[in-house]
């Protein structure tokens, strides 16, 4: 099935199962990361990615393991070591991850610019009272 005709339902819902798993701020991330550096232990992740929070990569991680695209290797020693590693599906994530990446770095300034420009607009509000319909029952 392809996802290029959105007007079936089953394409909207795919395209919407799979954004909110990878399109999040922290999966995308951790994807990145994962991919450019290769496995990683969870503190090791945790010190390259700014700004998660111990919860949030605990939980990132879980959900892109149930997702199949990370692996989780406990290996028994004391005390344990775990290490995370994208599986070959999360793999197939590297290209489109990196080109965002990229397009991110390379933007960026003119993401602020723009910002700028619009946040300077002079956006004056109409003064004049709104009016207000009562439905009457």
């Amino acid at each position: 099935m392809s996802l290029t005709d959105t007007s079936k339902s089953s394409n909207c819902s795919a395209m919407s199962d799979v954004l909110n798993r990878i399109g999040d701020k922290w999966s995308v991330m951790v994807v990145g990361m994962l991919g450019r550096m290769g496995t990683l232990r969870f503190n090791e992740l945790k010190r390259l990615i700014n700004g998660v929070s111990q919860r949030m990569l605990t939980l990132t991680l879980r959900n892109l393991e149930r997702d199949g695209l990370v692996t989780r290797t406990i290996y028994p020693e004391v005390p344990p070591r775990v290490e995370y590693s994208l599986t070959e599906l999360g793999k197939t994530l590297q290209g489109p991850i990196a080109g965002l990446w990229d397009w991110s770095a390379e933007h960026h300034g003119a993401i602020v610019d723009a910002r700028s420009v619009y946040d300077s607009r002079d956006v004056t509000v109409p003064t004049e009272p709104r009016k207000i319909a009562y439905a009457r029952g």
